[in-house]
C-alpha cells in the first residue's frame, strides 16, 4: 500500500503518520494518522481507510484524539491503545466504539508527578497487561501496572536530561522482550538503551 500526493484528511490522505501496527490475524493495518487527529485502519490492498479513532479534531473529549504518535494493538479485546501526544494522556479505544476511556495522565495537563507526563510520545505493553510509556520531555519510562493510574520511573530520572548510562533525553519509543528487559530509543543522544530486568 502506498501514498502519493500531498497530505490531507481525505480517507485516502495522511498528515504527518507517526505509527503503524498489524493485526496478524487479519492483516489490518491500524495507522497514527498524527496530524489528522485519528486512527485510521486499512484492510489489505486497500487505500482507503476507515476512522477507527479520533476525526473529530484536535481536543482532549472522550470523542476526540490530539496528536496521536504511538498506537498498541491487543487483539484479544480487540482494542487500541494510543499516546496522545497533545493532551499529555494515554487511552484506551476498542474498535467499533465511539469514545476512549483513560489509561493513564490527565487530559490536557502536563506534569512530573506519577499521575502525569510531558508530551509523551511511544508505548508498549509486555504479557501481563502492564504498560510502558516513554514520557518524553521527562526524560523518563513510566511503567503502570494494569489498571494503575499510577506510575513509576524504571528508567531515567524526572525533569533530568543527560547521556550517562542511567540519564535518558527525551525518549521517544519502548519496546520490551519476552524476558522483560527494556529497550528505550535515547532519541537526543542518538542511542538505544537497554535496561535489563533486576
Amino acid at each position: 500500500m502506498m501514498f502519493l500526493g500531498s497530505s490531507g484528511s481525505l480517507l485516502t490522505q495522511l498528515s504527518s503518520p507517526n505509527s503503524v501496527v498489524l493485526d496478524s490475524s487479519t492483516n489490518t493495518l491500524y495507522v497514527a494518522d498524527t496530524g489528522n487527529h485519528r486512527i485510521l485502519s486499512f484492510e489489505p490492498n486497500v487505500t482507503t481507510g476507515v476512522l477507527v479513532a479520533g476525526g473529530a479534531g484536535a481536543g482532549t473529549s472522550s470523542t476526540q484524539l490530539s496528536s496521536p504518535t504511538d498506537i498498541y494493538y491487543d487483539s484479544s479485546s480487540r482494542t487500541l491503545f494510543i499516546v496522545n501526544l497533545g493532551s499529555h494522556c494515554v487511552v484506551r479505544w476498542v474498535i467499533g466504539a465511539f469514545t476512549w476511556s483513560l489509561v493513564a495522565g490527565i487530559p490536557g495537563s502536563t506534569g512530573t508527578t506519577p499521575l502525569t507526563f510531558n508530551n509523551p510520545q511511544g508505548l508498549t505493553l509486555d504479557s501481563a497487561g502492564n504498560l510502558y510509556v516513554a514520557d518524553t520531555n521527562n526524560h523518563r519510562i513510566q511503567f503502570f501496572r494494569s489498571g494503575n493510574v499510577t506510575g513509576t520511573t524504571i528508567a531515567g530520572t524526572t525533569s533530568t536530561a543527560g547521556a550517562s548510562s542511567s540519564l535518558l533525553y527525551g525518549p521517544r519509543s519502548v519496546k520490551v522482550d519476552s524476558q522483560f528487559n527494556l529497550y528505550v530509543a535515547d532519541t537526543t543522544n542518538h542511542r538505544v538503551q537497554m535496561f535489563q530486568r533486576c
